[in-house]
């Protein structure tokens, strides 16, 4: 059955981009941490060098995968990953399309009727595998929403002191989530947790 998974790097206080919007502080553990190639695939390919344990990390998460759920400032900031995103069909959170989309050959997608329907459509895109979700804001729909099945959180080696938080806006906290599962890494600790809808302490 296809899951709804949360993907974010995030800094050990928290944010997952600086004030500014830069996220390469938290990033930077997929550029140099080691010496093992992962490839990204899609339109505009990336090449991680990370060690091994986040190598096999990332292989096991993205090969779930089978489409992305995101915001529309994830998608401005990846230019559109060039118009295929490595995990599969693309959902983008907007209040509009933007100018210039859709475009041939995308498999870029734009939701504007909310959350709900962006899970749908995405989900049914996926083909039963996973829903992989990028951005802080849209993380926090589908948390407030009840949408959300699993998060990973890979946590950086890195103290921002302020910036974009990840888990801020919340409506029902405190909420309890399953046990962790742990990759140690290097320059990162990989965190996956299950989310008990409901769960209070």
């Amino acid at each position: 059955m296809s899951e709804v998974v949360a993907i974010m790097s995030m800094s050990l206080d928290g944010f997952v981009a600086a004030p500014d919007g830069d996220v390469m502080g938290v990033f930077a553990w997929y550029f140099g941490s080691g010496d093992v190639e992962v490839r990204t695939g899609g339109s505009n390919p990336m090449t991680f060098t990370v060690s091994e344990p986040s190598a096999g990390y990332i292989r096991g998460l993205t090969s779930r995968l089978g489409a992305v759920l995101t915001g529309r400032r994830t998608f401005e900031t990846a230019q559109g990953w060039g118009g295929n995103h490595g995990w599969g069909p693309a959902f983008v959170l907007a209040h509009e399309i933007p100018e210039g989309w859709p475009r041939p050959d995308s498999t870029v997608h734009f939701v504007t009727d909310g959350i709900e329907s962006a899970v749908q459509q995405a989900k049914e895109a996926a083909g039963g595998k996973d829903v992989g979700v990028h951005g802080a804001d849209t993380i926090q729909q589908l948390l407030n929403a009840g949408l959300l099945d699993t998060l990973h959180v890979d946590v950086a080696a890195v103290l921002l002191g302020s910036g974009v938080r990840l888990f801020d806006h919340l409506a029902d906290t405190p909420a309890v989530l399953g046990d962790p599962t742990v990759v140690q890494g290097v320059g990162v600790t990989h965190l996956r947790y299950p989310v008990l809808k409901g769960a209070r302490p």
